[in-house]
């Protein structure tokens, strides 16, 4: 698989605290790569710089062969890469069709919002009611169908499991697969270990801002229960 994003001693500030130390991982286009760690380890910090959402970085961000960082977040985004934030972003006054199509598709192949409703069927049903009437569940779905329509190749999932019931953990994981299958590449962060097993080609762990470690996805069941206890999950 040809290399799709290469990170290479990534680091990164806000204000004066420093937050990443030298990331290193890369992404093979088509595959689905976890970041894995404790909270604070810096993964939510890493997908927002590859974003070029924090303003103070240094390092190497390759997309594509081309270089990421100091570029801007729009430039980034219509390189062909989408975040889909831990907070969701939904907008509480519009309805579902609305937050949907508040997003500019800015390059070619993005979903339909009727690809997206065949994708989560749920939306559908739920097409006119306002991001509050929303369950975690429907919010985090309608999160992840708003980046699909912007036509981004690389889509970086931060924490979409996080706060869901069982049954709405295993839609998202299908999901994932899904859209695997669809040729989306897939860079997640996830403190969810179990969701994380079955899903990734590779797994990488990061401590303090950086990687430590690198697991081939056939290796992981080996490694889960003291990756569990590791990351206190």
């Amino acid at each position: 698989m040809a290399e799709m994003l290469k990170v290479n001693g990534l680091k990164a500030w806000y204000g004066e605290s420093q937050a990443l130390h030298g990331t290193s991982f890369e992404v093979n286009s088509g595959e689905v790569v976890t970041l894995l760690g404790r909270n604070g380890a810096g993964k939510s910090t890493t997908l927002r710089s590859i974003m070029g959402l924090v303003a103070k970085r240094a390092g190497s961000i390759r997309y594509d062969e081309k270089e990421l960082v100091g570029a801007p977040s729009h430039r980034i985004a219509r390189a062909g890469i989408a975040l889909c934030p831990e907070e969701r972003g939904i907008f509480s006054s519009l309805n579902v069709r609305e937050n949907l199509l508040l997003p500019p598709a800015i390059r070619p192949g993005g979903m339909t919002v009727d690809q997206i409703f065949e994708l989560f069927p749920n939306l559908k049903e739920r097409l006119t009611s306002q991001g509050t009437k929303l369950s975690g569940g429907e919010q985090q779905m309608l999160a992840i169908g708003r980046i699909l329509r912007t036509g981004a190749r690389l889509l970086m999932l931060d924490e979409p499991t996080e706060g869901l019931a069982p049954v709405i953990i295993e839609q998202i994981a299908a999901t994932v697969k899904t859209l695997k299958t669809l040729g989306f590449t897939i860079l997640l962060v996830e403190q969810n270990v179990t969701f994380a097993a079955g899903l990734a080609d590779r797994h990488y762990v990061m401590e303090l801002g950086r990687v430590v470690d690198e697991i081939p996805g056939p290796a992981f069941a080996d490694r889960i229960d003291s990756l569990k206890t590791y990351l206190g999950v």
